[in-house]
């Protein structure tokens, strides 16, 4: 549900000289005008490490990782100036992020901060985006240690910041509080982003409050009708909170509004559908409706007829009690698939219809290509042996079943019964 922090590092550029306090120059609005941080006075008085600051700075904003290197280390081991010393960090921790090198990224970023001599608005500036590497990092509570510290310090809020807090509560398993943060983010302002819903209603859901998730998806879809990511995470949360009525509805308006273009949303109906109808007492008509859900995919070229699909339409078939219909779907199955399941699941359909001859052929070739439940295959071919008169053969059979510990038991209990043991 989730997607990456897309981060960018920015670095200052053209440093000015420290001047007099007399001089007379315009003032930008201040960015962080409440901040408790006295501003430091700055210590660049070197023109030529101001040139090769603001060289270093452009060269680092141009790509030219070598020249940048080349023009800031110096700056960083030797300047007299920490103020230059502070922006030459800055430079390297932005070469660092785009090596994606975060940890590096981090650690240069940190001996920036730590020297104390930026401007108020750069020193909050750089301490967000710390926090914003942290969290990429995976550094959760650091970077809730660091949001809290630019909160105090730059007395500012901003819904981002409160969004960035929600995710790493999220991260931290603090689904209270990553709702809290994630409510403020969104009460600040009049544009949320879509993943600032993602993260709350993955919290609910987490939190056991299934019911204001699904009102949260069903509001995002409802603003969002055509946004496939809106109608997925819809659907996933209103089968979370096992609303599948709903989540079919929601489904159903998509197809017939030709907005269900993916393979796995066409799946993901049939098979809620299967579960909707094996909660009812009569589980055949949304057996019936989905396989129509899966013919209609397969019909506009959506659903791939691959051994899965027809896997599923037989399952769909034998719910609803069409065992022929449910034999046809496997038998297709039976030559797309890597592994013997469907021919075994068509030879216990024929099995129970007493066609012996045509369930021992499909039951030993589902044997032959590989089943998960060896055990059950055999006992399904001694079944089909001993419908057959072939008692020797069953026995064979029942045998191998012994082995395998999931049917020991019981064959083990049939072959003592027919003195085999």
């Amino acid at each position: 549900m989730l997607a990456g922090v897309a981060l960018l590092l920015g670095v200052a550029s053209s440093p000015a000289l420290a001047r007099k306090s007399d001089d007379a120059t315009p003032k930008k609005e201040a960015l962080y005008p409440n901040a408790t941080r006295a501003e430091p006075k700055l210590d660049l008085t070197s023109p030529k490490d101001q040139k090769s600051l603001n060289d270093g700075l452009d060269a680092v904003n141009e790509g030219d990782k070598a020249k940048a290197e080349q023009l800031l280390q110096p700056i960083i081991d030797g300047s007299k100036s920490k103020y230059a010393q502070a922006l030459a960090l800055q430079g390297m921790a932005s070469l660092h992020y785009n090596d994606g090198d975060i940890k590096g990224a981090i650690s240069t970023l940190q001996r920036s901060l730590a020297l104390g001599v930026m401007p108020n608005d750069t020193y909050f500036q750089l301490m967000y985006m710390l926090a914003q590497f942290q969290l990429a990092d995976e550094q959760y509570q650091p970077a809730l240690d660091t949001v809290a510290k630019w909160r105090a310090e730059g007395k500012k809020e901003t819904a981002d910041s409160y969004a960035l807090e929600g995710n790493a509560y999220y991260r931290l398993n603090k689904y209270p509080e990553a709702i809290a943060a994630i409510t403020k983010a969104k009460s600040l302002t009049d544009k949320p982003q879509p993943t600032w819903d993602q993260i709350l209603m993955a919290s609910y859901s987490e939190s056991g409050q299934d019911d204001k998730a699904a009102q949260l998806a069903t509001s995002q879809l409802n603003s969002n009708p055509g946004d496939p990511n809106a109608l997925n995470n819809a659907v996933a949360v209103l089968m979370q909170a096992h609303k599948y009525p709903e989540a079919i509805q929601m489904l159903e308006k998509a197809r017939a509004a030709g907005t269900l273009t993916k393979d796995t949303q066409y799946v993901n109906l049939a098979k809620l559908y299967l579960i909707a109808g094996q909660e009812s007492s009569d589980p055949t008509p949304n057996a019936l409706k989905a396989q129509q859900v899966l013919e209609d995919g397969i019909g506009k070229g959506i659903v791939k007829p691959d051994a899965e699909t027809y896997v599923l339409l037989g399952q769909a078939a034998e719910i609803g009690n069409n065992i022929d219909k449910a034999i046809g779907y496997y038998n297709k199955a039976i030559p797309l698939a890597s592994d013997g399941e469907a021919a075994l699941r068509a030879g216990r359909l024929l099995l129970s219809e007493n066609k012996y001859s045509q369930a021992k052929g499909l039951v030993q070739q589902a044997l032959d290509k590989g089943v998960k439940h060896k055990g059950t295959a055999y006992m399904l071919l001694a079944e089909s042996e001993r419908g057959l008169k072939n008692k020797p053969a069953a026995i064979a059979a029942m045998k191998n079943a012994a082995k395998d510990p999931e049917t020991a038991a019981k064959a083990r209990d049939w072959l003592k019964k027919t003195g085999a043991e």
